[in-house]
């Protein structure tokens, strides 16, 4: 998240829409390092704000990244935005077929990666799909 942080603030058009795309789906650590702060002097005009189910300031700082990466912040917004509502398939377990909005499943406390449906899906996929080998707690 740091290298692309970087990338971004060198106006890469990649990094900075992949920043704000990972900040709205609330990525570990995205939304920590793609914070601008009031400091980048970035206003977001109400229309821009209405219907995200993003905090202000994180969707402040996505607006300073898609317009630093020469986007077209109001567009961007909105597919990100339309993609929340429909939701997706976010839990890791291979075979799951829950779809649902990214905030509904739980992350992973050990990697802060991994996010699960529920309890079934979670220890299934620690024991069975690999997700212990993954997540870095193995020997823990």
């Amino acid at each position: 998240m740091q290298w692309l942080r970087k990338a971004a603030e060198k106006g890469d058009a990649a990094a900075c829409f992949h920043l704000a795309g990972n900040m709205s789906l609330d990525l570990p650590y995205a939304r920590e390092v793609g914070r601008v702060g009031e400091a980048a002097g970035v206003a977001a005009s109400p229309g821009i704000t209405e219907g995200h189910d993003v905090p202000l300031d994180v969707l402040t700082s996505m607006v300073h990244w898609l317009r630093k990466g020469g986007h077209d912040p109001v567009a961007e917004l909105d597919a990100f935005r339309i993609k929340a509502l429909e939701g997706a398939p976010y839990c890791r377990n291979e075979g799951c077929e829950v779809v649902g909005h990214l905030r509904d499943f739980k992350v992973c406390p050990q990697c802060k990666t991994a996010r699960y449906c529920g309890a079934t899906c979670q220890k299934a996929d620690w024991t069975t799909g690999g997700h212990k080998a993954l997540c870095g707690t193995a020997g823990n």
